[in-house]
């Protein structure tokens, strides 16, 4: 939502101060001159990437009116989740988790929080962590490498799309001093004609200089930096998991492990600890003698 008021806020600012300085709001539409930066910078876009960098910046974008990926309370189940898992590690060890690794879908721990299971690679970071511990017999110090290493990858790969649709807005300038060239080419073109057809002419390459700037530092611009944020605030679930399981294999209780776990959240997003105790409390109330 903030995406569309920030880009109504430049909009409003940059066109209304134009109007207001007795500008003609007429003389900046200009369909040839977006034409080429729009097409242009699309085209370099589409030339530049990948098929899934560009499918997955549409599906980026999309998602940012959709609000963050995971709220307060995804966080509460995550944790909450976490929690079981450590109790159940304590319960019946290590060799206990393997079944419920095997299937999350049919596993009664994974599939108490449905929102969660259809995430399914944050379950999948989850189950690969746990069989790491099963089966390699990792000290906290070699996993934190391992797990460092594999979110590193993960964030690369999930920025991607942001930094293709930053560097397309880099590019608009230059397709905006391309079109203004164009228009100069057009415009000697009519020398020795009717004045005012010289200065519409010369009027329409400015704009396409103006178009391009415009179009990189009001739009495209922010809208790639709105997705990485977004790509950021995301991770923080992974992060998460990794510091609880680390914390849980170097022996604190599951309790202690959840809240070094919590502790990584951002203020925005994070459940303060009643909400916990609470999501605990309920859970316990509603589950058979």
């Amino acid at each position: 939502m903030l995406v569309l008021i920030g880009s109504l806020v430049v909009l409003c600012c940059v066109f209304g101060g134009y109007v207001l300085a007795h500008g003609h709001i007429l003389a900046l539409w200009q369909p040839c001159e977006l034409m080429i930066i729009g097409g242009g910078s699309v085209g370099a876009f589409l030339s530049a990437n990948p098929s899934e960098i560009v499918k997955g910046a549409f599906r980026n974008i999309l998602a940012l009116f959709k609000g963050p990926k995971y709220r307060k309370q995804d966080y509460v189940d995550l944790l909450a989740l976490l929690y079981d898992i450590f109790s159940l590690m304590r319960k019946q060890g290590l060799m206990g988790l393997e079944s419920h690794i095997e299937d999350p879908q049919a596993s009664p721990v994974f599939s108490a929080y449905p929102r969660l299971v259809k995430e399914h690679h944050l379950i999948e970071f989850i189950t690969d962590c746990l069989r790491l511990m099963i089966g390699g017999s990792m000290n906290p110090h070699e996993l934190e490498q391992l797990l460092e290493v594999e979110l590193e990858t993960h964030q690369q790969e999930a920025e991607a799309p942001a930094l293709a649709v930053t560097k397309m807005a880099d590019a608009m300038p230059g397709f905006g001093i391309v079109a203004a060239v164009l228009g100069i080419v057009t415009t000697m073109s009519q020398l020795g004609g009717d004045t005012s057809q010289i200065g519409e002419h010369i009027a329409g390459a400015l704009v396409g200089t103006f178009l391009g700037i415009l179009l990189c530092y009001g739009f495209i611009g922010p809208l790639g930096a709105a997705m990485e944020n977004r790509v950021r605030e995301d991770g923080r679930a992974f992060e998460c998991v990794k510091v609880a399981l680390l914390a849980s294999l170097r022996g604190y209780n599951p309790k202690v492990s959840v809240e070094f776990a919590r502790k990584t959240l951002s203020p925005q997003s994070r459940p303060n600890f009643q909400d916990f105790e609470d999501h605990l409390k309920g859970s316990r109330a509603g589950a058979p003698a």
